[in-house]
């Protein structure tokens, strides 16, 4: 278990993949990633405000930069990921 977990929080060296995204949320909303558009409000797919906060949190933990209120604003994938590389490069830019 103690494995899993690190595995699962270890600092990543570059932002989520729209196909490591789409898994993780697909996961979450317990089907299989092809089912979930990329335009798809993820809300009316079934995820919750608890599923959100538990992806950014996870997300957090690996050195995501994440923010829920700008995930919640758009809950899309697209949205997801334009919000997740951005900020990753902003940070990025920022540490450089």
């Amino acid at each position: 278990m103690a494995g899993t977990r690190a595995a699962r929080t270890a600092p990543r060296t570059s932002p989520l993949s729209a196909d490591e995204l789409r898994g993780e949320v697909a996961a979450v909303l317990g089907v299989q990633p092809d089912t979930v558009p990329a335009d798809a409000h993820l809300v009316h797919l079934g995820l919750g405000s608890l599923e959100m906060m538990r992806l950014v949190t996870r997300w957090r933990r690996q050195g995501l930069p994440a923010e829920f209120a700008e995930l919640a604003a758009a809950p899309t994938l697209d949205a997801w990921h334009r919000h997740l590389t951005d900020a990753w490069h902003a940070r990025e830019a920022e540490v450089a």
